[in-house]
């Protein structure tokens, strides 16, 4: 069996679908494995790294995958590289399950077997394989280095013979993977820490951590598979007056707020922005659903009122070494469920793994996310 590994052609994709590491498993387990010219460079993997762990280097993404069983990626592949691969194959990888259903529409014309990683259900067996908790996890941390470098004061209390020196107070609203890293490392850099969720039982979380849990019990909503449901109007109205009370005396803010399949929620307005101090800082990591805050824009560095809003695109690519490390490993666990002996693959339908990942099959779509 032939596993392709093409290069990323997102302009902020810095990240790889497998490393020297995981190629080399993949040859322990008698695979054959081809990698792009320069998949990993933005990873800083060269080509010879590759080569040694037991990889093939094809000039191009189209002859990578021309002939491959497997194609391991981190963002959905060009049109081309979709035409240049066999028919029946499989396609593991991030696949956005939730817009432009021309896409799945390609590859069920190809015949194509698709799996979309973000669709791995929140279940114990399958933590070695969840590609959401290992890229937040990075995202939440580099958020708050983000937010450090930008924040024109230092974050830890100084006390010197000149005087004391306050800690910064950072915000993070979301307590999820994202959320907690990023109190964890705020709180790791001295500063005073606080966080609201709309899931009470996140509260012992946050408290674990050494910040301070803002909430209100009206505002609970809880939904399935350990994230937020969308809030009712009410609950939106008390959000808003409970997080504008607490934000003005903030001086970084971390948005980190997502519901599966809906534009991320609006926590941080205009009017929230200006109440704060010039020199805060906002850093949006929604900003790529919308942004929980309506002033972010993807990819750039604005600044309203004297404070500034981080919208970096891709952030647990800006360190792209671990992002490209637990992503492939995400991968080579989730491709070990199809492996039986010697290889072969088994695509077993019945596994509660495989069937809540597998998008398009046979040339029909078959998830109810894309269906509905």
């Amino acid at each position: 069996m032939k596993i392709a590994i093409p290069a990323e052609t997102a302009a902020d994709e810095t990240r790889v679908a497998a490393t020297p590491a995981t190629v080399k498993d993949y040859v322990k387990l008698g695979l054959d494995v081809v990698v792009q010219k320069g998949a990993g460079e933005r990873s800083f993997h060269s080509d010879a790294e590759y080569e040694d762990a037991g990889a093939f280097i094809a000039p191009d993404g189209p002859k990578a995958v021309a002939e491959a069983d497997v194609v391991l990626c981190v963002r959905r592949p060009e049109e081309k590289l979709v035409k240049a691969m066999r028919e029946e194959a499989l396609l593991i990888g991030m696949l956005d399950p939730h817009s432009d259903g021309d896409f799945f529409s390609a590859l069920n014309a190809r015949r194509i077997s698709a799996f979309s990683m973000e669709l791995i259900p929140r279940i114990t067996r399958a933590q070695s394989m969840d590609v959401l908790s290992s890229q937040a996890s990075l995202a939440g941390y580099k958020a708050v280095i983000e937010a450090a470098n930008v924040f024109p004061r230092i974050f830890p209390m100084m006390m010197t013979a000149a005087g004391t020196i306050p800690p910064t107070k950072v915000f993070v609203m979301g307590a999820g993977v994202a959320g907690l890293q990023a109190i964890a490392t705020a709180h790791r850099l001295g500063a005073a820490v606080s966080a609201t969720d709309v899931r009470p039982e996140a509260g012992e979380q946050v408290r674990s951590l050494g910040a301070k849990f803002v909430f209100l019990e009206e505002l609970a909503a809880a939904g399935e598979g350990g994230y937020a449901k969308e809030l009712t109007e009410e609950q939106k109205k008390k959000q808003a007056e409970l997080v504008s009370g607490h934000i003005r005396d903030m001086d970084v803010v971390i948005t980190t707020a997502l519901i599966p399949g809906r534009p991320a929620p609006v926590l941080v307005t205009e009017e929230m922005v200006e109440s704060m101090r010039p020199g805060s800082v906002i850093v949006d990591l929604a900003v790529e659903r919308g942004g929980n805050c309506p002033l972010s824009r993807p990819g750039e560095v604005v600044e309203h009122a004297g404070v500034k809003i981080i919208g970096h695109t891709n952030m647990a690519g800006r360190v792209p070494g671990n992002a490209s490390t637990l992503y492939a490993n995400n991968l080579r666990n989730f491709l070990k469920l199809m492996l039986g002996e010697e290889g072969a693959l088994n695509i077993d339908r019945e596994d509660e793994i495989i069937a809540g990942t597998l998008v398009t099959h046979g040339g029909e779509t078959v998830h109810p996310v894309l269906k509905n």
